[in-house]
């Protein structure tokens, strides 16, 4: 049995359509058949070798106080994230799940405030520049889609040296 986990965070939203879309997903998801997902608690250390894949969802954890991510990013669950991503197991952050991931130091970057500090809510053009056969075995390098977005701390700032 393959095991899919989908972590929660206080203020975590759509992560049932994770959960549900991994569990539609079944046997194609990650490293073969019989892919099954979980839940994982953010106030919980969990086994980071049993999981063949994790997915933050989004929502506001923790109300986004202090910083998008940034409270959810020193919960137990993430010290357990972070020896998955040392391990090789593929994380995937949606929305607040990739803020978390950049406030615990797991991505580059930080996501800051939006130019004219105001919350955004639009569809924009995303290009893959990397068909990662375990989060879009479907696409193709350089094809194209439509995203939502929805955020106030969502634009994302990098130094030169952390994008090499």
């Amino acid at each position: 049995m393959t095991k899919i986990g989908v972590l929660r965070f206080p203020g975590t939203n759509c992560d049932r359509d994770v959960f549900e879309a991994v569990e539609s997903a079944g046997a194609s998801v990650a490293a073969g058949s019989n892919t099954k997902p979980e839940w994982l608690w953010h106030a919980d250390r969990f086994d980071a070798k049993a999981y063949s894949a994790l997915y933050l969802p989004g929502g506001f954890s923790y109300g986004d106080y202090l910083r998008s991510g940034a409270l959810a990013a020193r919960s137990p669950a993430m010290a357990s994230v972070r020896e998955a991503a040392e391990r090789g197991t593929p994380v995937l952050g949606i929305c607040n799940g990739f803020q978390i991931l950049c406030e615990a130091g797991l991505l580059p970057g930080a996501l800051v405030k939006n130019q004219g500090l105001r919350f955004i809510d639009d569809w924009v053009d995303l290009k893959l520049e990397n068909s990662n056969p375990t989060f879009a075995r479907t696409a193709t390098t350089g094809q194209r889609a439509k995203l939502p977005i929805a955020h106030a701390d969502g634009r994302f700032v990098i130094s030169e040296d952390e994008l090499k």
